[in-house]
């Protein structure tokens, strides 16, 4: 890594510490983080890199602790430009696949379950990208548009394919399914800038996906074309060797998922590539085996409203989604049941919730492509509707959100009232005295920490989402068996047209949910206001590996905590010492570049953590990978050289290791961990301050570097890094 100026790279000779801060999900400006107006650049590039304050251009450039700042921009790593944030959007789906697996719970059995489930179920959304691809390609446009000549512009000037055989304008029209995987593979392929010690060594692993996934996807699209073949009475001796190849594929494919640690055993790391590049080449074979057969196979097809075979093959694809999840859901639950229910965020939940939601926008980004065009072909009109299967999908949709939107709006009434009486307890201990004139602001800060608590009571929303996956598999079975949903809506008794009011809502409800996702990603782009909002979506999401989907944006941890190890690296070089300032999810950065620093550099480090999600929501939500016991090997590494700041109106950062409320029990005073913890009053006052019209505000979630409390802990650890003695 260089640095860009020569007047740089001896340090800052008159400071003996430096105050390296990173920032959070929000992506703030370097002037912003650093509190200066004028900053340069010393190194990284235009995605991420490191910032210094340019010295003597305003007053106050001089850190009045005597400390030299820099700064850490790590913001733009997992977006970039409009192009690749909109990829972010497409690509959501599976991004949630790989963060379902880092949820995995702790246990024996219960880690190795989930992981292979969550395999199972990525392997499976790529088998319905590419089937509902097939859908468009091949049942609206191939069959049922071409087939009949009618086609809208501009479909309506494909002549050559219109005077050809259906099995040719099959095989011709299959290779848009075909090049969708293909530009699925480059948009995951997105190559970042080389580091020499990557954080996560997966790329071995993600070949193997890679080889995996691809070979699915054409052995999905071969069963397709050879099913509609053998549907139409075009059975024959190739079509049975060619369907019996395909599922062969199919079957090696998923074994080498279901069997734990095939794929990352580094024993079976050899066998596990040349068995999965095998079968992807296998699969190029059949693929052009089968485009052949099919049109060069000059028989005549029967009339049907659809393309045939497509249908059953979309509902066993989707019936094993849901069995997986259901199974997946089973299992977390089970673990749960086992574990400690008090818990906020019991470990473990969130692996079936995020893969839930994972299914869910899949369903939905798949069955509106199918219906809008269908819609936009004109084929449901003349031929009864989209294929069944996606009927299904719409209406289970639309049967999932509104379940989760009542299941929330009860949690939030049901909690309001506990809430509010935690919230009333801590606002007393703070202000045990309330001057007069006060009531109206002490009722805001009550509710904003009732608000912040709502965290606090997740648990029961995460156990009953991941119950409704019963739903999707009750809407496969049926789907499966043929059954139509305004049949089932008067086998039931519904009322008439309820069925087809859900399924018209639960269409527009798919087509709104795809339609805000890509506005919301051109926002999160353009806008720093939106992008604070979202950013925790892509941010958290791409910060972990694909250990599930090979198709899933690539880690920037992979680029980030290297290149803070490295800085952190040559700063101690320089310098006395390092203050480590994280806010947010850049506390999780340098945790882990911490636990990766050499024992020489981590004796003149020292870690200051605010808005900390670590204890509060990662240990839970990742027991496997930041635990407990991961965060305290990091206190162990420094020293425990680390002080926390933490606010009760914060819904995301939190303690790490203990509260330390007004009230509360006095910790064991032997153990380091208890004393990390700097549980912040805010707001500091509740009336204004002379000279003032307003009362201080609540700070929430925000980082507050130039806050009274943040700076008597920059001084706090600046002093025991110059005097290692010092407690």
């Amino acid at each position: 890594m260089s640095e860009g100026t020569p007047s740089h790279r001896g340090g800052l000779a008159p400071h003996d510490i430096v105050e390296l801060r990173v920032h959070g999900v929000s992506g703030a400006r370097p002037e912003r983080v650093l509190g200066r107006a004028h900053v340069q650049q010393i190194a990284g590039d235009s995605s991420g890199g490191f910032h210094r304050p340019v010295s003597g251009r305003q007053p106050g450039d001089t850190d009045p602790d005597g400390v030299a700042l820099e700064a850490y921009r790590w913001g733009d790593l997992p977006s970039g430009t409009v192009a690749r944030t909109l990829s972010l959007v497409l690509l959501l789906p599976f991004m949630l696949s790989n963060v379902a697996v880092w949820m995995r719970p702790v246990g024996r059995g219960s880690g190795s379950g989930v992981t292979v489930l969550c395999r199972l179920l990525a392997l499976n959304l790529t088998a319905l990208f590419v089937l509902s691809i097939a859908g468009v390609a091949l049942d609206s446009l191939a069959w049922r548009c071409l087939g009949v000549a009618r086609c809208p512009a501009p479909f309506a000037g494909m002549v050559e394919l219109e005077g050809r055989q259906v099995g040719q304008r099959l095989a011709v029209l299959a290779l848009l399914p075909v090049a969708a995987v293909v530009l699925l593979r480059l948009l995951g392929a997105r190559r970042r800038r080389p580091v020499a010690h990557p954080l996560w060594a997966v790329e071995p692993l993600v070949g193997r996906l890679r080889a995996i996934h691809v070979a699915t996807a054409l052995a999905v699209l071969d069963l397709v074309l050879l099913e509609a073949r053998s549907s139409g009475g075009g059975r024959t001796t190739a079509s049975i060797v060619l369907l019996a190849l395909t599922g062969a594929v199919l079957l090696v494919c998923v074994g080498l998922l279901a069997v734990p640690g095939l794929l990352d055993g580094a024993a079976t790391a050899r066998a596990a590539t040349w068995t999965a590049e095998t079968v992807r080449v296998l699969a190029y074979g059949i693929s052009v085996a089968a485009f052949a057969a099919v049109a060069l196979d000059e028989r005549g097809w029967p009339p049907s409203p659809g393309l045939p075979g497509y249908g059953p093959v979309v509902s066993w694809a989707m019936l094993g989604q849901m069995a997986l999840l259901v199974v997946l859901s089973g299992l977390v639950l089970w673990h749960y049941a086992r574990g400690d229910r008090r818990s906020a965020l019991p470990t473990g939940l969130g692996a079936a919730v995020v893969a839930a939601i994972a299914v869910g926008l899949a369903g939905a980004f798949s069955s509106d492509l199918v219906y809008q065009t269908g819609n936009l072909l004109g084929g449901y009109e003349r031929d009864g509707g989209p294929p069944l299967p996606y009927q299904w999908t719409v209406l289970a949709f639309f049967l999932h959100v509104s379940a989760g939107v009542l299941l929330c709006g009860a949690l939030t009434l049901t909690s309001r009232a506990p809430r509010w009486r935690a919230a009333a307890a801590i606002t007393a201990g703070d202000f045990p005295s309330p001057p007069p004139g006060a009531a109206e602001q002490l009722k805001q800060v009550t509710r904003a920490i009732a608000r912040a608590r709502f965290t606090e009571r997740l648990a029961m929303l995460s156990v009953a989402y991941a119950a409704l996956a019963a739903i999707g598999l009750t809407t496969g079975v049926l789907g499966l068996f043929g059954l139509e949903p305004d049949r089932l809506g008067r086998l039931l008794g519904l009322p008439a047209g309820s069925v087809g009011f859900g399924l018209a809502v639960g269409s527009y409800l798919t087509a709104s949910v795809v339609l805000a996702l890509l506005l919301g990603g051109i926002l999160a782009y353009r806008t720093a206001w939106f992008r604070r909002h979202v950013g925790i979506l892509w941010d958290l999401g791409t910060f972990w590996p694909r250990a599930a989907h090979p198709f899933a944006p690539p880690s920037y941890a992979d680029r980030a905590v290297p290149e803070l190890v490295d800085r952190i690296t040559q700063l101690a070089e320089r310098h006395a010492g390092v203050l480590l300032c994280g806010h947010s999810h850049g506390s999780a950065l340098l945790a882990l570049a911490v636990l990766r620093l050499p024992p020489e550099v981590r004796q003149r480090v020292a870690l200051l953590t605010y808005g900390s999600p670590l204890g509060r929501l990662y240990a839970r939500l990742f027991p496997a990978y930041l635990n407990q016991g991961v965060l305290r090997e990091v206190g162990e590494r420094i020293g425990w050289r680390w002080l926390n700041l933490w606010r009760d109106t914060d819904p995301v950062g939190g303690w790490i290791f203990a509260a330390h409320r007004p009230g509360d029990s006095s910790p064991d005073p032997s153990d380091p961990a208890m004393r990390v913890d700097r549980r912040l009053r805010d707001p500091r006052d509740v009336l204004p301050r002379p000279g003032e019209r307003r009362p201080p505000p609540l700070r929430g979630h925000q980082p507050g570097e130039n806050d009274p409390e943040f700076r008597a802990a920059v001084r706090e650890l600046v002093g025991r890094l110059r005097d290692p003695g010092r407690c």
